[in-house]
């Protein structure tokens, strides 16, 4: 395995990571691309062992995803689960990519692994595009909300991401902490542009924020105009207006492919039963060939 990795992995917990890191584009690039591979090959009843060594073979070997999977598929092997790696990969796998798929691998939850890896993709080629701090929280709290996770631990893993800095850290683990007592649009208009500008037409007077400013003008207007409403409503004005990817969600199951094999069986039935009443109605049913094949009952032998 390569040295690199050996080094950053070593089971001596003082050596391990603590932060995540900034990667280079092209190892997103490959990231999504893996996880979009392995979204689409999961339902094919293949071991998950055998869909991560397959797809190994064809990222780019110049990146450090190839050695990422040798190490999850180790710790799948020994432990069912790779979400675990992931957790000691700090370095390359970020705690938001962690904790969903940690979710995902949770066997009382109902978060599926699909939807999971859809959401990592997702991501991944957001930040091809040069994601912005504000478009990927808004992206990561989404996928809280809609999937129901938990938003302590969901949270705190968003908040270490690196792409964030200190005052983007200390902002969301208040929201951590006030989600669910204070709206989410006036947590976001508040540490927006907007309110101070706002607060300036009504005093009069240029004041200096309390707060660094997180959000800008347009995200402040449209905090502002969605206060009291559904927070659905609010995030998707967001998404139109950002242009973060929109949440994966469950796709509603489509049970026409299995319609037409259930009514021709339907149909079978029904021909089959009109045939025994127009015989019974000729006075010419057969029942015996419905008895099927009899066993023969041979004699006993003489006895000697």
């Amino acid at each position: 395995m390569d040295a690199w990795f050996v080094l950053q992995y070593r089971t001596d917990e003082a050596s391990i990571l603590t932060e995540s890191l900034m990667l280079e584009r092209e190892e997103y690039v490959e990231q999504a691309y893996f996880f979009r591979t392995l979204g689409e090959r999961l339902p094919k009843n293949m071991p998950l062992q055998e869909l991560l060594r397959q797809t190994r073979e064809e990222l780019l070997a110049s990146t450090n995803l190839p050695h990422a999977i040798d190490f999850l598929r180790t710790e799948l092997e020994h432990a069912g689960v790779f979400g675990t790696a992931m957790a000691r990969l700090p370095h390359y796998f970020t705690p938001f990519q962690t904790y969903v798929i940690q979710e995902a691998e949770n066997e009382r939850g109902r978060f599926d692994m699909r939807i999971a890896l859809e959401i990592l993709r997702s991501e991944a080629e957001y930040r091809t595009k040069g994601a912005s701090p504000q478009g990927l929280f808004l992206f990561h709290f989404e996928t809280l909300s809609r999937n129901r996770l938990r938003y302590d631990k969901g949270l705190a893993a968003v908040a270490g991401d690196p792409l964030y800095d200190d005052a983007w850290r200390d902002w969301i683990m208040f929201v951590r902490h006030q989600v669910g007592f204070i709206d989410l649009a006036d947590l976001l208009y508040m540490r927006s542009e907007y309110s101070n500008i706002r607060r300036k037409a009504q005093r009069g007077v240029v004041a200096e924020p309390e707060k660094p400013v997180l959000f800008g003008e347009k995200e402040g207007k449209i905090a502002f105009a969605n206060r009291g409403k559904e927070p659905l409503y609010l995030f998707a004005a967001l998404q139109r207006h950002l242009g973060y990817p929109a949440v994966p969600r469950p796709k509603p199951q489509d049970d026409s492919v299995d319609v037409l094999p259930l009514v021709l069986r339907r149909l079978e039935r029904i021909e089959a039963r009109l045939k025994i009443m127009e015989e019974e109605q000729r006075g010419g049913l057969d029942i015996t060939k419905f008895y099927g094949e009899q066993p023969k009952f041979l004699p006993p032998p003489l006895a000697e």
